[in-house]
């Protein structure tokens, strides 16, 4: 089964099929929301800190594949002899100003520069929970190949990298990570933009990440689709599903799933393992900050989805079902 090759009208990419993006037409509504809302956004115990051991990183996994969730969507994924990290964002606020705007719940659990060495790095889109100019300065010149959905590159090689060390990724397009690992951007039903203008005039994808013994998504930000029936059927099944469950909200049912629609998209795709993303780090939507995994694990149980949720930090294989309950702690009594 081929996938569609991403689409434009004008200078605006589009999603492939009609999608709700709570533009500006919707700000009163969600201010509303917003203002008149009382769950625990942000958490009133800090959490952590969470700390990780980079020498941990000294040994490769046993099973050829271990996650170390940073936070939010940021992963580090070592995968059949390949490192790689998906949008990296390590700074205080995810804002154009680190003076306000969504702050972190908890720190960064392991510094940039104690990360091991890496193989890729993998760009979704341009927002700024994704995309974090001063994540990028640090590996401006570390020589790292960059892999980004088509626009994307502007903000790298502006921030510092050089353009020979970025790849950009329409839908369906493929490239080798090394000689072994095969990455290919799929689509996602989301937007774009880091401002009031130039809205949607770059893409925003998910990614299928195939190894010798591995092959694991990597969804990014998306609504619910049919797309996810069809990366399944042409792609699937899939040994882990990295699946966004946090910052939707009534007025924006289009472009985040939530964990009802994330654990149908996690069935669409034939996955063996769900993985909760986006969620736990930032506050960016009105729900409590715990929610989304409190939701999920009674889903899950109801759907018979098997989940592998790790601790913020903690380098964990993915050899079968696993839930760290790490937020239990954290939640204010009754």
């Amino acid at each position: 089964m081929s996938l569609p090759a991403s689409r434009k009208r004008g200078r605006k990419y589009q999603n492939t099929i009609p999608t709700d993006e709570a533009g500006f037409g919707k700000m009163i509504p969600i201010l509303r929301e917003y203002m008149n809302n009382k769950a625990e956004n942000t958490p009133k115990k800090t959490l952590g800190p969470f700390k990780t051991d980079p020498s941990v990183y000294s040994t490769p996994p046993a099973s050829g594949l271990r996650i170390t969730w940073v936070g939010h969507s940021s992963i580090l994924i070592e995968i059949d002899s390949k490192r790689i990290l998906t949008d990296p964002v390590w700074s205080e606020r995810v804002s154009f100003s680190q003076s306000f705007g969504p702050k972190r719940f908890f720190k960064p659990p392991i510094a940039l520069e104690d990360l091991p060495p890496l193989d890729a790095v993998i760009q979704s889109h341009d927002h700024y929970d994704h995309l974090d100019k001063a994540t990028i300065k640090f590996f401006a010149d570390k020589n790292i190949p960059f892999f980004c959905s088509i626009g994307v590159a502007q903000y790298l090689t502006r921030w510092g990298m050089a353009a020979n060390f970025i790849t950009e990724m329409d839908w369906g397009d493929s490239a080798m990570i090394g000689n072994e690992i095969v990455l290919t951007a799929t689509p996602s039903r989301h937007f774009s933009g880091r401002g009031i203008v130039g809205r949607n005039e770059t893409l925003w994808s998910s990614f299928v990440i195939k190894g010798p013994q591995h092959n694991i998504y990597f969804g990014a930000d998306s609504g619910y689709s049919p797309e996810f029936k069809a990366i399944g059927e042409a792609f699937g099944p899939f040994d882990l599903t990295m699946l966004e469950i946090g910052a939707y909200g009534k007025f924006w049912p289009d472009i985040h799933m939530g964990p009802d629609n994330a654990s149908n998209a996690h069935l669409d795709l034939k996955g063996k393992l769900m993985m909760p993303i986006h969620y736990g780090t930032f506050n960016l939507a009105p729900h409590a900050w715990y929610e989304p995994i409190e939701w999920l694990t009674a889903m899950a149980k109801q759907k018979h989805i098997d989940l592998f949720v790790p601790k913020p930090g903690e380098p964990t294989e993915v050899k079968g079902a696993y839930n760290s309950d790490w937020w239990k702690e954290y939640l204010s009594p009754l």
